[in-house]
């Protein structure tokens, strides 16, 4: 009885699996093994996982921002050690775990030793698709002998990614399916929000990342999906397009050419000197005052690393590219977006914080009230 009954457990949460989308499945392994279940992940592996997962360990970035929000007290390493900075945001028990390193990335840093010394069930990859990935979780987990699995995450796919999740992580049904329908909500908006936007009348807008503001995020690139969903028009167009976390370089002859309607400078960029510096006053966004400063706590708001931060992003983007449309107050949309993902309660003064360099600047004065 208790295998039928955990047979038809796991067939009805695939059948909402599948009806939901989800790009990675699981099947009964009761009639082989009651204490495992066999998951297909996003690379068409199949893999034997325990049937009880409780101990995780992320892959890199993208995935311990993304456990982290989910299932924080089941992870028994990250990526990386937070910066203090972004302590107070990030769940207590990521500041003293083990760091593993990044499986991906120019420079990968992953740390086997560490990573078995933590001792998880599984190790989960999280994010876009990269070419010969499926070789790659083949390979860690041959190092490891510890199953390794790939969900794709990427901004189409992360609502399935939650609703995975959900399911092969012990007591995260409800969790994961809760954060899903507010991505889906959020997906849904943006699509009909940017459908009611003639061409003509869409925002150029360029994405700096780096502190000269001349590294940018291309049309095309994995880091800009935000600018598309929302229907601003991405500014920077170039042959080549990187897809690493400081994008392309352009120099200011290009900037000029280009000549945004408007600018979104990062955190710790040229945002405070634009003003009064020669070369970037000749821009327009410049001149008309439409140059912001994106939020970066916890995480950068539209992107770096690509991952649940930009659903956050599309929020802010539309309501500050096209209020008429996105129409809605930011501060109590940043309030629930904290409060669901990362548990915690943010401050009306909190949010103006962030925002006191992110919001029209006609409209300053509201968010600071």
């Amino acid at each position: 009885m208790k295998r039928n009954g955990l047979s038809a457990s796991i067939a009805i949460l695939l059948l909402l699996c599948l009806l939901a989308g989800c790009a990675a499945g699981i099947e009964d392994a009761a009639g082989k093994d009651a204490d495992t279940i066999v998951f297909t992940d996003s690379c068409n592996r199949q893999v034997k996982l325990p049937a009880s997962i409780t101990r995780i360990a992320p892959s890199g970035a993208v995935a311990t921002m993304i456990l982290s929000t989910i299932a924080p007290e089941y992870l028994v390493s990250v990526s990386g050690s937070p910066s203090s900075s972004q302590y107070r945001y990030l769940p207590e028990e990521l500041i003293k775990l083990p760091t593993t390193g990044q499986l991906y990335g120019s420079k990968s840093t992953i740390n086997l030793e560490a990573l078995l010394s933590a001792g998880p069930q599984v190790i989960i990859d999280l994010g876009d698709p990269k070419d010969g990935i499926d070789k790659d979780m083949d390979a860690l987990q041959k190092q490891t002998r510890i199953p390794t699995i790939f969900i794709r995450a990427d901004l189409d796919h992360i609502a399935d990614a939650y609703r995975a999740l959900g399911i092969i992580l012990s007591g995260k049904g409800e969790r994961g399916e809760k954060i899903a329908a507010f991505i889906d909500e959020t997906i849904t908006m943006a699509r009909a929000n940017a459908a009611k936007i003639y061409e003509e009348d869409r925002i150029s807008a360029m994405y700096t990342t780096g502190t000269s503001g001349l590294n940018t995020n291309a049309q095309g690139s994995i880091q800009s999906q935000v600018l598309d969903l929302v229907g601003v028009k991405n500014a920077v167009v170039v042959n080549e397009v990187s897809n690493k976390g400081g994008g392309n370089t352009i120099g200011m002859e290009q900037l000029y050419r280009f000549d945004p309607d408007m600018i979104l400078f990062t955190t710790g960029s040229v945002y405070s000197s634009a003003a009064s510096d020669q070369a970037w006053s000749r821009l327009s966004a410049i001149k008309n005052d439409a140059f912001y400063e994106i939020p970066g706590l916890p995480y950068n708001w539209m992107s770096n690393p690509p991952s649940l931060n930009m659903i956050l992003g599309i929020w802010w983007l539309g309501n500050l590219a096209y209020p008429d449309i996105y129409d809605y107050d930011m501060k109590e949309k940043a309030k629930e977006f904290y409060l669901l993902f990362w548990n915690y309660n943010l401050t009306d003064e909190e949010a103006a914080a962030m925002l006191a360099n992110s919001t029209i600047k006609r409209a300053g004065k509201d968010i600071e009230e």
